[in-house]
């Protein structure tokens, strides 16, 4: 129970520190949308060289993104427990926390913003994929930084952060190619999960310094 108390309130604290930083491009991101022309322009483009592979293939990427996201901190915290080894569990725990803060900022900016998808601000643009809630940022994108960089600050491995990253970077791709994001909603996702994944991880640092064990732990 003790452990559970210390675990919330050191989660609370971080997602404090997070939400600050994050709020401060506020002003910056609300600016890049009042010119929409190259986002739209874009998207338009994208849909217009729609081929049915490419989709469904971007399609399953895109469908991936939940799953995976959800999986790999759970694997890892799994493995950590089933091996009793404190600093895999650490690890699956910070791998959460930063899901789950990438998703709060996200979905705090959503509804901050309440941007149209570009299916719904020009009735031209066909989606091929769901997208629910206002568009900006990227939900999906975010949940995919948030893992593939909170996975290579834990295993800071070319062979670890190759494929997550690249696997993030398709998920963002595929939001734009299914017609459900703009460009800018794509890279302010990219932006808000790997920043989250990288605050956590110094914000667990800075909490956990005085205590020497830390460091062999996670």
């Amino acid at each position: 129970m003790h452990a559970c108390k210390h675990i919330a309130g050191s989660f609370m604290i971080k997602s404090i520190l997070l939400i600050t930083v994050c709020f401060c491009f506020l002003k910056f991101n609300a600016l890049a949308q009042r010119k929409p022309g190259l986002d739209l322009q874009a998207v338009v483009e994208m849909m217009e060289n729609r081929h049915e592979e490419p989709t469904e293939f971007y399609q399953h990427i895109s469908n991936s993104t939940n799953y995976i996201s959800m999986l790999v901190p759970l694997t890892v915290l799994s493995t950590g427990i089933a091996r009793n080894e404190k600093t895999t569990i650490n690890k699956g725990i910070y791998m959460a926390e930063s899901l789950i803060a990438s998703s709060l900022v996200t979905f705090g900016m959503k509804y901050t913003f309440r941007r149209q998808r570009p299916f719904q601000a020009d009735t031209y643009i066909v989606q091929a994929s769901s997208g629910g809630g206002p568009s900006f940022p990227s939900g999906h994108t975010s949940e995919a930084f948030a893992t593939a960089t909170s996975l290579t600050l834990s295993y800071p491995k070319w062979y670890v952060a190759v494929p997550a990253y690249t696997w993030a970077a398709s998920v963002g791709y595929s939001r734009m190619y299914l017609g459900v994001h703009y460009p800018s909603d794509v890279l302010a996702g990219a932006v808000i999960g790997a920043g989250s994944a990288w605050l956590m991880y110094k914000a667990n640092k800075w909490l956990f310094k005085k205590k020497p064990e830390f460091k062999t732990q996670f």
